[in-house]
């Protein structure tokens, strides 16, 4: 059985910790799922190489003793890193330690994998993790040459390993404690119980833990008889057959959290931590190197002890299990006295060493996270190379039997549990108790449509990012697709390249993945949100009505106006927005109401009113507000001139003028206004000038036919607009003093937020927007949307977002030939569009979201609680950073390691595009790239953001310096951190 909700509420859970998320690379397996297939399937992930140092089928002869054993846990790409993914310049990726590289890279993953973003997170994030010495300093050293004059204090500070979790924090911006630990083989189990303390004390809110050792090449150790490694390069644990372990390369982190806090974010976990420990053997054994029974059975009590649970429900043990002849015995002897001879069910025991070798600092995290997916598959795991057991150990008068196939992982009637054992030369032990997660319910499958967004460095990792997620999808069809939506825009990081998909389902999404256009791109800019709130002609019956039934902000604005409408028309707008389609009468009298021109402007307000409220809870505010016609005294009530229920009314009165007049009718021109003027005759007027080609003439109905014949017969194609009556006319005249009355008794406030008249074509100052006379003149002369436009247009980059039914004024804007770079967005479809209106709402909010406009995640949620789910995470675009040792032999090299050594780069190869001739310029440009390690530089590149550091501007200063006349100091960098800012900067400070 699985572990239940019910069941762990019935005890105290404030000491338990969930396990969130992991990343892994260890040898044959890039990530978890790899790690687990392999585990699975009881592969071997140990690589042999022949005499010529390439690698071979065949395992070596046993070594003698002194001889080099000739294998070696590899993994893949150990040499390779993005550094631009992390904002380091080639020349750092350069010096850095590849342990270094591969364990921040595995550090991103873990946190990805949790569906956690530190920018986003307000909680502390802590890392607690150690690594391997390695031998890339001195390689550094011995290769100076390579690295354009770096200073020891920079090399040491690339290669140290006390640097390994603070170059983390810093680089992934985690505000807790970034602790290195250091027990040698038990380095990350015991760093995970130091995470685990810290989270139950409070240091922080999620904790990293893990461990990397990763050597490139790689360490060969040496056969020494009664040592630690197997003279075959095989670890046999637990087997008579047992000579050592071999070495291997390995990285790996898990993501801890409070289970109480996991349970209530809706993390996905993956197990139980129950509880910890470490000690140490002291003196009480034959050696300082040598293991000790009592040393390692206490800290296994201790750990149950601080679990709660008895041995006797633990089922399966990851061991330290290293296959020597000595450790192998004295650790089941230890296990045996912690756990009990008692007679009980088996207790399965396995190491993962026998797998993929010994990974030194990362050896506890391996098992651990072994451990854990194998509580998530519910099966265990063979342990390898084992056939007869060592007669050293006692395996008769204990539970522990090896399992040597993988097998279903029966619980026994209670929650799946195991224990997991590190053990670090010097003495110092760690264990740690783990189960299986909590049964939980799951999220309200969702049945509306879902934005999902995707972002990389650049557009080939967007690419690949989008094909990733697309294989996912497909493999995994019962995740549901809010959750899937929910992880991606809280839980990764929002970059400048760009992708979004809107599906209603993961075949829907799948089939938009497919097309060569179908996940809209873009690159991601600087950019603000102008509101344009379209007049009326685009109202239809059930326009909003998936908006109505998904978004509260939106509900709740439409409901608050049909709250304060229904007394003054007498009936409910809601029978006309949303009649019951089912209902044909309903339909058919709400189709006829909103063909009426009180109830068809009323409903264009509403679903305008509405849609902003909208926007607005999805995070997004308008830097300016603009209306067409009616569509002002919505942009008015945004901008904070009219109280919700005085436009209501004044709506109201304005449609009842409107509808009231003689029959009018409106006729849109394709002509410029000054070709348009003279043709208009008797009651004709101009009613809207909407660009430098589109004009629309309102007048009586017999003189706008009449013109509309004119026109035809001059060629000139004319369109009568969906709009009865003839606003913007002398007809309205007789009206305007009774409107003008009707301003003066609603109240009027300055507006909150510039608002740009389609009256005068500029912003509407306070005096006017408080002034009854401006809204008279509003009703009765030109509409001048082209000219606010243009007004528009001369300002910063900006998404024209339409705020209201159809798309008629983000076409005028995209059509006029001032929008530029200015990004043109309807919120909601065209009547005939077969689009939905949810469906086109989050395809709004995608386009903006890929044009750089922030949206606020839970806000577009509407409140319904989405769990976090693992999905890929980010595809790194790795290229080659390897300084090798001087060769002096044959040196054993991964397979994926490339020949090609990156060189110095020498001053006339750098390329400097659009440069003056000037040759102050052409020193720091130079100076630039061959510090930072690039073979271009841009005239306004930023030394930081091309991952300059302090250090670095030290370099260059230096460089610069013999050059100059003007002495030039480190801060100069600092405060002009381009090539054009810095040569400014020094031609300023010259003598004259």
């Amino acid at each position: 059985m699985s572990a239940s909700l019910d069941l762990m509420e019935e005890e105290d859970r404030s000491a338990h910790l969930a396990v969130v998320g992991l990343a892994c690379r260890l040898p044959g397996a890039a990530n978890a799922a790899e790690f687990w297939s392999n585990l699975a399937g009881g592969v071997e992930s140990i690589t042999f190489f022949g005499p010529d140092g390439r690698p071979c089928a065949e395992p070596p002869t046993a070594r003698a003793v002194g001889e080099a054993v000739p294998a070696f846990g590899l993994i893949a790409d150990a040499d390779m890193f993005d550094a631009a993914a992390f904002g380091i310049s080639p020349q750092e990726a350069l010096m850095l330690d590849p342990q270094h590289r591969v364990f921040l890279e595995c550090a991103r993953e873990a946190l990805e994998d949790a569906g956690y973003d530190p920018a986003r997170y307000r909680g502390a994030i802590g890392i607690y993790a150690g690594g391997s010495e390695t031998d890339y300093l001195s390689t550094l050293r011995a290769r100076r040459d390579l690295l354009a004059g770096a200073s020891d204090w920079q090399l040491r500070l690339a290669t140290g390993v006390d640097f390994l979790t603070s170059r983390v924090a810093y680089k992934l911006g985690l505000r807790g404690p970034a602790v290195t630990v250091q027990t040698a083989c038990s380095t990350s189990l015991v760093a995970i119980h130091l995470a685990a303390q810290a989270l139950l004390a409070g240091d922080c809110d999620i904790a990293l833990a893990g461990g990397a050792s990763v050597h490139v090449p790689p360490r060969f150790g040496h056969y020494s008889e009664g040592g630690p490694l197997s003279p075959d390069g095989r670890c046999r644990a637990f087997d008579a057959r047992a000579q050592g372990t071999v070495g291997s390369n390995g990285a790996g982190l898990v993501v801890l959290k409070r289970l109480a806090d996991a349970m209530e974010d809706g993390d996905t976990i993956r197990a139980v931590l129950r509880g910890t420990a470490v000690n140490n053997d002291a003196a009480g054994k034959i050696g300082f190197t040598a293991p000790s029974v009592e040393g390692q059975s206490r800290v296994i009590e201790i750990a149950l002890h601080a679990a709660g649970v008895d041995p006797a429900s633990i089922s399966y043990l990851e061991a330290h299990g290293t296959g020597t002849r000595l450790g192998d015995p004295i650790e089941v002897a230890a296990l045996t006295k912690a756990f009990g001879a008692r007679e009980r069910r088996p207790c399965w025991l396995g190491s993962v060493k026998t797998n993929i070798g010994h990974t030194d600092a990362a050896a506890g995290v391996a098992g651990f996270i072994k451990t854990v997916l194998a509580l998530e598959h519910r099966k265990l795991p063979p342990s390898l190379n084992f056939e007869q057991p060592n007669p050293e150990i006692d395996f008769a008068h204990g539970p522990f039997r090896v399992n040597t196939e993988l097998r279903d992982w029966d619980s026994g009637g209670h929650p799946r549990r195991a224990g997991v054992s590190s053990l670090g030369i010097g003495g110092t032990n760690a264990h740690a108790v783990l189960e299986e997660a909590p049964t939980l319910p799951g999220s309200e499958r969702s049945r509306t449509p879902q934005l999902l967004v995707l972002s990389a460095h650049g557009p080939a990792a967007l690419a690949l990012a989008v094909d990733r997620l697309g294989g996912h999808l497909r493999a995994h069809a019962e995740v549901d697709l809010g959750d899937v939506a929910w992880t991606l825009q809280v839980g990764r990081a929002a970059h400048k390249h760009r992708a979004f998909a809107v599906g209603h389902d993961a075949a829907e999404v799948l089939r938009s993945l497919a097309e060569p256009d179908g996940f809209s791109q873009q690159e991601a800019g600087e950019c603000q949100v102008v509101f344009m709130f379209p007049g009326h002609g685009g109202q239809h019956v059930g326009m909003g009505r998936e908006l109505y039934g998904s978004q509260p902000a939106f509900r709740e604005a439409v409901d608050a106006c049909r709250t304060h409408l229904t007394p003054l028309l007498g009936f409910d707008l809601g029978t006309v927005l949303h009649p019951d389609p089912l209902d044909a009468t309903a339909l058919e009298l709400a189709t006829a109401r909103m063909g009426e021109f009180v109830t068809g402007q009323l409903s264009v307000f509403v679903i305008e009113y509405a849609v902003a409220r909208l926007w607005r809870r999805w995070g997004v505010q308008p830097a300016a507000v603009v209306g067409h016609s009616l569509g002002a005294y919505a942009a008015a009530t945004v901008a904070g001139v009219f109280r919700l229920e005085d436009a209501l009314r004044l709506v109201l009165e304005r449609s009842r003028i409107l509808a009231s007049l003689p029959a009018g009718a409106m006729l849109a021109v394709p002509l410029p206004e000054a070709e348009l003027a003279p043709l208009l005759q008797g009651g004709l007027a101009l009613a809207a000038v909407n660009g430098p080609a589109q004009c629309a003439v309102s007048g009586p109905v017999v003189e706008i036919e009449a013109l509309q014949a004119r026109l035809t017969e001059r060629g000139v194609e004319s369109r009568l607009l969906r709009i009865p009556g003839a606003g913007h006319s002398p007809l309205v005249e007789p009206s305007l003093a009774a409107f003008t009355a009707c301003v003066q008794r609603v109240e009027r406030r300055p507006p909150q937020l510039p608002w740009i008249s389609d009256r005068t074509g500029v912003a509407v100052t306070a005096e006017e927007a408080v002034d009854p006379a401006y809204w008279a003149a509003h009703l009765r002369h030109t509409v001048r949307f082209g000219d606010a436009l243009n007004t528009l247009f001369a300002g910063p980059a900006s998404v024209f977002l339409e705020v209201g039914p159809g798309r008629t004024l983000a076409t005028l804007a995209r059509q006029n030939p001032g929008v530029g770079p200015h990004l043109t967005v309807a919120t909601l479809p065209h009547p005939a569009d077969n689009t939905s209106d949810g469906v086109s709402a989050l395809t709004a909010a995608g386009r903006l979201w890929t044009a750089g406009v922030s949206i606020s995640w839970q806000g577009l949620h509407g409140g319904i609680p989405r769990r976090r789910v693992p999905l890929p995470t980010y595809p790194f675009e790795r290229q080659r950073y390897l300084v090798e040792a001087p060769a002096t032999s044959v040196t054993v090299t991964s397979p994926s390691i490339q020949p090609a050594v990156p060189q110095p780069l020498e001053a006339e190869t750098v390329e400097v595009p659009e440069l003056p001739e000037d040759e102050v310029v052409r020193r720091i440009a130079t100076a630039f790239a061959e510090v930072l390690g690039l073979a271009r530089v841009g005239l306004h590149d930023n030394f930081f953001a091309l991952g300059g550091d302090s250090l670095m501007a030290a370099q260059l200063i230096a460089r610069l310096r013999p050059h100059l006349a003007t002495p030039l100091k480190v801060k100069a960098i600092f405060r002009a951190p381009t090539v054009a800012r810095l040569a400014r900067f020094i031609a300023e400070s010259s003598p004259e």
